[in-house]
C-alpha cells in the first residue's frame, strides 16, 4: 500500500514507522510510506503557513497555497509510485466517525494521502477542491490531525495481508465482525488465586470456540449492546445462544442440565 502523509510534524510519525507492525510492514516494504511538509511549499522567508480568518474570531487557519502545492506534491509522488489514482483523505473532527467497516473501506485502496490540520483547521477552499474524504476518530478535539491519522493507519496497516504474524490475530479482534472480543489468558494457571478457565486448557476446539464466542456476545450485550443490532450470526453461533439459555433458564429453576445433555447442546 502507498501512504503519504501531510503533516507540519512529520517527527511525531517515527513513532509508527520506526516501531511495532507498522514499523516492520514499513521495513518489509509491504507498505511505501512518506510525510510531506507544506512547510517546504511557502515562499516567504517564515516559512509561514498559517494566517488570521476573514471575518475576525480566535486562532490561525492554514493557508490554501503551501497545502495544494503539498497536496499535489504527493500526488505527483503516487502517480510516479504507479498509483495515479489516489484519494485525499482529511482528518477532521467533522468526519465521519471511523470504525472496523470504515477501515475496511479504506483498506480496500492502493494507495492514501492523508492531510492533518492544525489550529483552526484549514481553508475551506482546499477541502472543496481537493478532499475526497474526512474521517474522525472521536467527538472530541485534538491539538492536531497527526494522532487521529497515526490511529487510523496503525488500524488499515494491520489488516494487510501477511503484516500480521498471524493472520487470523486480526479476523478476531474486537469489531471485526460487530462483536467485542474475549477475555485471553496466559500462564500461570493461577495469579492471584484467579484460576484460568478450565475449558482453556481441555484442548476441545469446538468447546473452546463456543465458549470465546458466549463470552464475546454476553460482553457486547454488558458494555455495548447498541452494536449487537448490526451482528449476524451463524447457525452454530444461534445454537450455542439458545443452548446457553437454556442452561440459565434451568440454573434459575435450580435444576442443572445433565452432562450428556451439555454435550449434545455442544
Amino acid at each position: 500500500m502507498w501512504l503519504a502523509v501531510i503533516t507540519l510534524f512529520p517527527d511525531m510519525f517515527d513513532a509508527m514507522t520506526e516501531s511495532g507492525i507498522t514499523g516492520r510492514a514499513i521495513k518489509r516494504g509491504q507498505v511505501q510510506f512518506s510525510c510531506v511538509n507544506p512547510r517546504d511549499f511557502t515562499i516567504d522567508n517564515y516559512h509561514r503557513v498559517d494566517d488570521r480568518p476573514f471575518g475576525g474570531g480566535p486562532g490561525m487557519v492554514m493557508l490554501p497555497e503551501p497545502l495544494e502545492k503539498a497536496i499535489l506534491h504527493a500526488k505527483a509522488k503516487a502517480a510516479d509510485a504507479g498509483y495515479p489514482e489516489v484519494p485525499v483523505v482529511y482528518m477532521s473532527p467533522q468526519g465521519k466517525t471511523l470504525n472496523e467497516s470504515g477501515v475496511k473501506q479504506l483498506v480496500q485502496y492502493d494507495g492514501l494521502i492523508v492531510l492533518c490540520g492544525r489550529y483552526e483547521g484549514i481553508d475551506e477552499r482546499i477541502i472543496e477542491q481537493y478532499v475526497d474524504q474526512e474521517w474522525s476518530i472521536g467527538d472530541y478535539v485534538l491539538t492536531g490531525g497527526e494522532l487521529p491519522a497515526m490511529v487510523m493507519l496503525d488500524s488499515m496497516i494491520r489488516r494487510l495481508p501477511d503484516v500480521m504474524t498471524d493472520n487470523q490475530s486480526a479476523e478476531q479482534d474486537s469489531f471485526v465482525d460487530g462483536l467485542l472480543d474475549c477475555p485471553h489468558y496466559t500462564k500461570p494457571d493461577v495469579f492471584n488465586g484467579i484460576a484460568v478457565p478450565a475449558v482453556l486448557k481441555t484442548g476441545h476446539h469446538l468447546n473452546i470456540e463456543k465458549w470465546r464466542f458466549l463470552q464475546r456476545y454476553q460482553r457486547t450485550q454488558a458494555r455495548r449492546p447498541e452494536l449487537l443490532e448490526g451482528v449476524q450470526l451463524t447457525r452454530q453461533q444461534k445454537k450455542w445462544l439458545m443452548s446457553e439459555k437454556k442452561s440459565e433458564s434451568l440454573r434459575l429453576a435450580g435444576q442443572c442440565p445433565s452432562s450428556a445433555q451439555a454435550q449434545d447442546d455442544s
